[in-house]
């Protein structure tokens, strides 16, 4: 996998220093870069720590995302999830993993350059169930294929993405796919049983068994579990375990995969919650029942990502040899997905132009 040259993207300064004066300097490497030299087009959203826009760099014409960032306090330095995103994107460059232009200082703000999206596939998993048009099987393998392209770079940098996510799986004008927002990333040590990480990551619908029940020592697996209840949300247009609450997340799980032990997982009693939930014996639902609609190469794809022992979770690299993708209908290119990509709502014509553009080329 190829990587940015470390010298030229050398960190400067310690990220855990909280005074005004390093700020510059806990930017990590920032460019020479500032505003001037973006126009930009529009606003494409805004939340609760900036906005983000769509601009055209004036001096090579490339259309990027510019995302804002509010620095709150300069004191307490840049937030910690930035450091994390800027520093993954810096040094994973794959096809189908967001590329990071450049970030740089303006005021109190952090602004980073990424290449620009036009969608994500919530908004098209959304689309698709409001026409009531599920996904062919060609659409879905090609998705899920450069999905798992780009989580197998991810995990083989030795990092932890910790948000797999349908929002966050992004697409470019030209249809590939792009894994994003990397706030929540880590790296992974290897050492097991010395790491101490927050279990309180991924988002509840797509967080794994382990981390519901409160653990600290765990690794890329979390992606896993993740990049499965995916693939059957690509099938169904609905989550398959949407929880209110924690335990009714848990208690969805616990209800198709049924009760664990540690039969099922010897790790289980090693879990920090593992006495705090209980729950009545439930016996294991096959998944030809739990998901009656997905084809059985599909569901048996499924069922090795959605297992209780992470260790027993199907790598991102060998589900990417799986039969799932040689059989016939065979992934789609990522142009056959533009008609797709076009009918999400919400899309400003100029980003429709910039799909149709794609179409002729």
């Amino acid at each position: 996998m190829p990587r940015r040259d470390p010298e030229k993207h050398r960190c400067h300064g310690d990220h855990n220093t909280a005074s005004a004066a390093p700020f510059c300097q806990q930017t990590c490497n920032l460019v020479l870069a500032n505003m001037d030299r973006y126009e930009i087009l529009h606003k494409v959203g805004e939340g609760a720590s900036g906005e983000v826009y769509k601009a055209k760099q004036l001096e090579t014409g490339r259309i990027v995302a510019l995302k804002k960032i509010r620095i709150r306090r300069l004191e307490e330095g840049i937030p910690k999830n930035l450091l994390r995103e800027i520093k993954t994107l810096e040094y994973i460059e794959h096809p189908h993993v967001l590329h990071l232009h450049e970030y740089f200082p303006t005021g109190s703000a952090i602004v980073i350059a990424c290449e620009f999206m036009i969608t994500d596939l919530s908004q098209l998993i959304r689309a698709a169930a409001q026409r009531c048009r599920p996904f062919r099987e060609a659409e879905i393998k090609g998705i899920f294929q450069m999905l798992l392209r780009g989580v197998a770079a991810v995990h083989d940098a030795n990092i932890m993405h910790r948000d797999l996510k349908p929002s966050n799986v992004l697409f470019a004008p030209d249809g590939k796919v792009k894994i994003g927002d990397f706030g929540l990333a880590r790296v992974h040590e290897a050492q097991a049983g010395d790491a101490n990480y927050s279990h309180e990551v991924a988002t509840r619908w797509y967080r794994a068994p382990e981390l519901l029940f409160g653990a600290r020592d765990y690794g890329p697996a979390v992606d896993l579990w993740a990049i499965g209840c995916i693939l059957v949300e690509l099938y169904n247009l609905c989550p398959l375990f949407p929880g209110d609450n924690d335990i009714d997340q848990l208690y969805r799980v616990v209800s198709v995969l049924g009760t664990p032990d540690e039969a099922k997982w010897p790790q289980l009693k090693k879990l920090p919650d593992y006495n705090k939930i209980m729950f009545p014996a439930m016996a294991t639902v096959p998944f030809e029942k739990a998901t009656p609609d997905i084809p059985a190469d599909a569901r048996r794809l499924i069922a090795r990502f959605l297992t209780y022992p992470p260790a027993d979770r199907l790598t991102a690299r060998a589900a990417l040899q799986d039969p799932f993708f040689f059989t016939k209908p065979l992934p789609v290119d990522p142009v056959m997905l533009l008609p797709l990509l076009s009918s999400v709502r919400g899309l400003k014509d100029v980003d429709k132009r910039l799909i149709l553009d794609d179409c002729k080329s």
